[in-house]
């Protein structure tokens, strides 16, 4: 029997996730700050720190809500957890009360401090940083494992652009910062060397794509996106000498709008701010009291409704207890119970005991040579006062021999 694979939700519209690595110490400490710094400027509206019976062991949470323009209201949260190297991994999801637009402050930034050697801004798979360039490794076998890496990571989208020849200062920038705001945290650059282009497409074979010389492709991800082509995500020359790039600005673009599923773990997170929010406005706090004395009430009404219909059901049964015997006080034998025929029941049992006083009166009578008479009205008149002698008898021997 085949059994299909699970296949996760799409991730809502609404929503901006992200996940990276904090590779330094005092994680938690660095968090505090910059959540106090930001609410004191009033970037912020509130933060708070979760207690640890609300959060799993070994883990911490912070809830953080701003506004954006037009007053659209963001709810983020983000979970902090032990990583098995040094450092910790962060999860973060925010949610705005309409679609996301890219241009929006990345949440990330209202969470973590921004510095060129953020110890938080690594991607969680392989170890690349964020808003930076990343450098394929020189050793073959390592960069195999980094392209097949950035490919299995669904929390990023991964941008290889491979350099034609090697450029200068401003060439060696990043592109990812010309990006909206919102794809800041998203998006991890890699650089292939001049000399790397072969070993970067024997890699990537087996995904059918391959980067242009000169050029740059956005990876497909495992698997690929529905409406993912690689032409349309490939650009034939890129030119890092300072220039905006506007082909491969796009490209990354029009990927991170595709539809795609809740990435591994994203769905849990999610939830996580949705059903266990605990950052709450007076109004909000009003609202959720007046559920829970909904909920209560609508509670209450179907035990008392139980109650009502196990009290009728107990009462027929009484009912019909007490209706039962009578009926067998009435129709039964004064004398020892006795068992009662499966044919006939409680109302045959009359009958039965009126057939039995028959049949003895009929033994008896039989034994006494008696036979009941039943008397004919017309010759009944006619008869004398002493039934007993018959008129035309004959003469007893006692009168002839006198």
């Amino acid at each position: 029997m085949l059994i299909s694979a699970t296949v996760p939700p799409p991730t809502p519209a609404t929503v901006w996730l992200g996940r990276g690595r904090h590779t330094g110490p005092a994680a938690p400490d660095v968090l505090r700050g910059h959540l106090q710094e930001l609410k004191d400027a009033g970037t912020l509206l509130d933060f708070v720190e979760l207690p640890d019976a609300d959060t799993a062991e070994g883990e911490l949470a912070f809830e953080a809500r701003w506004l954006l323009p037009e007053d659209i209201t963001v709810r983020a949260r983000l979970n902090l957890t032990e990583w098995s190297g040094r450092g910790q991994e962060w999860t973060l999801v925010a949610e705005a009360e309409r679609s996301w637009d890219a241009r929006w402050p990345s949440p990330v930034t209202m969470f973590w401090p921004w510095d060129t050697d953020s110890a938080w801004g690594h991607e969680t798979v392989t170890g690349l940083r964020f808003l930076d360039t990343n450098p394929l490794p020189a050793d073959d076998k390592e960069l195999r494992r980094t392209l097949r890496g950035a490919l299995r990571d669904t929390w990023t989208v991964p941008l290889v652009v491979h350099e034609a020849m090697t450029p200068d200062e401003r060439g060696r920038r990043s592109l990812v910062p010309l990006l909206p705001p919102g794809l800041h945290h998203r998006v991890v650059e890699l650089r292939a060397a001049p000399h790397q282009l072969r070993t970067v497409n024997w890699a990537l074979k087996e995904f059918g794509v391959e980067v242009p010389r000169g050029g740059a492709l956005v990876l497909p991800g495992s698997p690929a996106l529905d409406g993912y082509d690689p032409d349309d995500f490939s650009v034939r020359s890129v030119f890092l000498d300072g220039s905006h790039p506007t082909e491969v600005l796009d490209a990354v673009r029009r990927f991170a709008a595709l539809a795609r599923p809740l990435p591994e773990g994203g769905d849990a997170a999610l939830t996580l701010l949705r059903e266990q929010w605990r950052l709450l406005t007076p109004q909000e706090e009003l609202a959720r009291a007046r559920e829970l004395i909904a909920m209560y009430k609508e509670a209450l009404e179907a035990m008392t409704q139980s109650r009502d219909l196990y009290r009728e059901a107990a009462e027929q049964a009484h009912e019909a207890l007490t209706y039962y015997r009578e009926a067998a006080a009435e129709a039964g034998d004064p004398g020892p119970s006795r068992p009662q025929s499966k044919r006939g029941g409680s109302s045959f049992q009359p009958f039965q005991q009126l057939g039995r006083t028959l049949e003895r009166f009929k033994e008896s009578t039989k034994g006494k040579g008696l036979v009941p008479v039943i008397p004919h009205p017309a010759k009944s008149a006619q008869e004398p006062a002493d039934a007993g002698a018959a008129p035309d008898a004959p003469a007893s021997s006692d009168a002839t021999s006198r």
